[in-house]
């Protein structure tokens, strides 16, 4: 085994290697950007090394700083994590000739499947069925049509090199074929270096299916059985799940044995994943082979036992396999739920900011207990927009589906995030979804249940409204009012903290911003009663706090309203309450109406501003073109990802902002349209 390993990644997965490697007596080397000077990975490890700047092009994709680093430390290898450079042949050649073990397949492994247009062409002279399409060199934008034409619409365009949705279009019909080509070539070539796509017939409601492969220098390769991945949005995945719900062991061996005969004909070597796009009757094709670890390799670990991250240590050393195929087992079921920074209700836009609170589930590590959080952020760190926004992964094990999926609703309950929008209540709809529950499963399901899981957003009802405002009068020194039994009684009057005045009678009003909307709040007591009014609607309160983690932040609660109890988070930060209740999140502003008289009513009307802080990659328009509803104005990237600018009426450009190349903050203004 290795003395000493350099991690050369970030955030959650650094972590996680950085634990298993800490377990096994490893010493660990973290490298890290100017935007990651204090995040978790970097305390984490033994030792931490500055590689650059922010942007990945100027650290985390830097091969030579990655090298060099491991040279100054020592590192005997590099776990490459997943994303950045874990899938360039390059820097694992670069590694191997500098002596240093790539805790991964050899180059020529991952220079035979990095194409996936290289790779299908090696599937189909293997006898792997692949989805009717064009791999081939070709890459002139009128021939890619043609091939787009007669393969039939709606198409698929993905970037050869490419992986976790980006470089990807869905294309409907041959109108909108060349502006979906040249927006995902320009994405490939941001993320992966490498502009070239290949074309595949879309296949309505198919499943994701992806075998967990694992091979060792020794010449034994087995398959840790499947994951289901088809819960996806942005062809992004957004829960996965091991094993897949319905897998016949027929179907399981087929899959599995084919996706070792692939890893065997590239000479695979380490941890890899083999994707399969499955329909409906139980057809299934190649996809893509990842030669890394997957974000979801945790599913895995719980369903077998065993750590997948000892397992590439322990192969990169030379080691054999630990287990054979023969004793490999399934063990109940396992759900992960990954918790990103992001707006569902705006196409899952990400969200940047400072995480001023976060509270995860109680949790085990690694393969044991029932619910384990794998994450790469703490209280206090910023979601940036250099990097993916990912918090955290949930992983919930059950001895079946059912319980899995229920653990995993009361562990979203527990989590709680302040600075940025998260997909917690979205996460937390499509486990109560009644499809999901189901196991009726496809890549369309989000698109296929959206009015269920986006709904338009509710205004906040009486429980929130009195949460909140309990949260308030907590902060003010009312611990409980006197209709609610405290944990521990209080000893002395004067320590009992009710909100009792010496007349007896005391009255309280709170305005709530709920969206646009001012809700009126009144408490008041009479004697030992109290009553809380929604909108003049009174009704019998009792509160309580409850011990938390972060009191002077959080507050727990248990209310009363006329005898119906209810439990809840709230924390306050700056003039807003962000009350959680069931894996729900309400959020309200406190209103102060002597504190916002002065504030401006300016009317910008006309104006169209930046959703997130990015990068213009693209503009379409200048000052005096006219334009219709709908048009695209400009293409802002954004965590590798790009989001358009159309035009939310028709008329004429007035003025262009910014150029192409600047950055820009949230909420700056882009074009202004007459």
């Amino acid at each position: 085994m290795f003395d000493t390993l350099l991690i050369a990644n970030r955030g959650e997965i650094a972590c996680r290697v950085a634990a298993t490697a800490r377990r096994l007596g490893i010493r660990t080397v973290a490298v890290y950007s100017d935007a990651d000077a204090g995040a978790r990975h970097v305390a984490a490890c033994d030792v931490a090394v500055h590689i650059g700047g922010p942007e990945p092009r100027a650290s985390y994709l830097r091969a030579d700083a990655i090298l060099q680093a491991a040279r100054d430390t020592g590192a005997q290898a590099i776990h490459p994590g997943y994303g950045f450079l874990s899938e360039n042949e390059a820097f694992a050649q670069a590694a191997a000739d500098a002596g240093i073990a790539f805790v991964g397949p050899p180059a020529s492994a991952i220079a035979a499947m990095g194409s996936k247009s290289a790779a299908k062409s090696l599937m189909e002279k293997a006898g792997v069925p692949l989805v009717p399409g064009y791999h081939g060199d070709n890459q002139d934008p009128q021939f890619l049509k043609t091939q787009a034409d007669a393969i039939g619409y709606p198409v698929l365009i993905k970037a050869s090199a490419g992986g976790g949705g980006k470089g990807m279009r869905v294309v409907e019909s041959a109108e909108a074929f060349l502006d979906a080509l040249a927006s995902c070539q320009r994405e490939a070539a941001s993320s992966f270096g490498d502009d070239r796509v290949l074309i595949e017939r879309y296949l309505q409601k198919p499943r994701h299916i992806e075998i967990q492969v694992f091979a060792d220098t020794q010449g034994n390769c087995v398959y840790l059985f499947e994951r289901d991945c088809s819960v996806q949005r942005r062809h992004q995945k957004v829960i996965e799940e091991a094993p897949a719900p319905g897998m016949t062991p027929e179907r399981r061996q087929a899959m599995g044995e084919a996706a070792v005969a692939a890893a065997r004909a590239v000479g695979y070597v380490g941890a890899g994943t083999v994707e399969f796009i499955a329909e409906p009757d139980g057809r299934f094709y190649f996809m893509e082979m990842n030669t890394r670890l997957q974000v979801e390799h945790p599913v895995t670990e719980m369903i077998t036992g065993h750590d997948l991250v000892e397992w590439q240590l322990r192969v990169a050393a030379g080691q054999p396999l630990p287990a054979a195929q023969q004793d490999l087992r399934i063990s109940g079921h396992a759900i992960e739920a990954r918790i990103y920074a992001e707006n569902p209700d705006k196409g899952f836009l990400p969200s940047i900011g400072t995480l001023a609170y976060l509270e995860l589930p109680p949790h085990a590590a690694f393969v044991n207990g029932e619910v384990r959080v794998d994450g790469g952020v703490r209280m206090g760190d910023t979601i940036t927009p250099y990097y993916d926004p990912m918090i955290a992964k949930l992983i919930v094990h059950g001895a079946d589906r059912d319980q899995a999926r229920a653990r995993m609703i009361q562990a979203l309950a527990h989590t709680h995030a302040v600075g940025v929008q998260t997909n917690v209540a979205f996460l937390t709809r499509l486990m109560q979804d009644d499809a999901f529950a189901a196991a009726d499963l496809d890549t369309g399901l989000i698109e296929r249940r959206r009015q269920t899981l986006l709904p338009t957003p509710a205004d906040a009802d009486a429980t929130a409204l009195a949460l909140a405002t309990a949260a308030v009068l907590v902060r003010q020194g009312q611990a409980q009012s006197t209709g609610l039994q405290a944990a521990r009684p209080a000893t002395d009057p004067w320590d009992v903290r009710d909100g009792w005045r010496l007349g007896g009678r005391y009255r309280q009003a709170v305005q709530w911003l709920d969206g646009d909307t001012l809700r009126d709040v009144a408490v008041a007591r009479e004697g030992q009663a109290w009553t809380l009014a929604c909108d003049g609607q009174p009704q019998a309160f009792s509160w309580r706090a409850q011990p938390s983690a972060n009191p002077n932040l959080a507050y727990g609660l248990r209310i009363a309203l006329d005898g119906r109890e209810n439990a809840g988070t709230v924390v306050l930060h700056g003039e807003k309450a962000y009350v959680f209740r069931e894996g729900r999140t309400q959020v309200l502003g406190l209103h102060d109406a002597l504190a916002h008289a002065q504030d401006s009513q300016a009317d910008h009307a006309g104006g169209l501003t930046a959703p997130m802080p990015g990068k213009i990659i693209s503009i379409a328009v200048r000052a005096g073109d006219s334009v219709s509803k709908g048009q695209a104005l400009l293409v802002m990237e954004a965590m590798k990802m790009e989001h358009t600018i159309s035009a939310p009426a028709d008329g004429k450009v007035q003025e262009v902002f910014y150029a192409v190349g600047d950055q820009v903050a949230e909420g700056a203004e882009l074009v202004a349209i007459e």
